[in-house]
């Protein structure tokens, strides 16, 4: 079987092939032999990028990240108040995960268990990327006194901290819920941790 994707599309074709494959095999049952045929690149090709399906899963939860990072870029960027950038930024990092695997979420906790001590090595360094972005924002709100804190880094961490439970690979479908369940679980939160920052608390 020849490669019929353009080289700059190959990896892009591979993941969005395995995240069809999860939605309807589930992780288990997902073989790299299927994700090259629903890609349309050669076994070959595959392996010479990925040494296995574990490889292909953590990539495509490397962008999702990927692409996260670049909504949360833009937020931040925004002219709102930094408040209301905080707020749509801790419930765009749930909201997005949960759009990103909802084709898929019902075998998402399978494919967990089987990645778990490799996704768990790099979900640090997702955090850490994200928490930059928050502390920049964080930063600006305290030089305009809307918002008072004690430690830029920690802060941000703290941001994250409260609704990483919410993400998935850390509840389960079940857990999870529907969409609108976990909106306005991630709302409620927001709220309550983005009014502990502004500085008119206590007035």
């Amino acid at each position: 079987m020849s490669t019929t994707v353009p080289r700059r599309d190959i990896r892009e074709a591979i993941l969005d092939a395995t995240e069809r494959l999860l939605a309807r095999k589930g992780y288990r049952q997902m073989t790299m032999d299927d994700i090259a045929s629903e890609s349309g690149v050669a076994r070959r090709t595959i392996y010479l990028r990925f040494p296995g399906k574990e490889q292909v899963a953590l990539d495509s939860i490397d962008r999702v990240v990927e692409r996260l990072l670049d909504r949360l870029r833009t937020i931040a960027a925004e002219t709102a108040a930094p408040d209301a950038r905080l707020h749509a930024m801790l419930v765009a990092r749930v909201m997005f995960r949960f759009d990103s695997v909802q084709d898929y979420h019902h075998s998402f906790t399978e494919m967990f268990a089987a990645i778990r001590p490799a996704y768990l090595a790099r979900r640090e360094k997702y955090f850490d990327c994200e928490a930059e972005l928050f502390a920049e924002v964080l930063d600006e709100g305290r030089q305009e006194q809307s918002l008072t804190f004690a430690d830029t880094a920690s802060t941000a961490q703290t941001l994250l901290l409260a609704t990483n439970a919410l993400l998935p690979f850390s509840l389960s479908a079940r857990e999870l819920g529907s969409r609108s369940v976990v909106e306005a679980r991630v709302q409620r939160i927001a709220d309550l941790v983005v009014a502990g920052l502004r500085a008119d608390i206590g007035r």
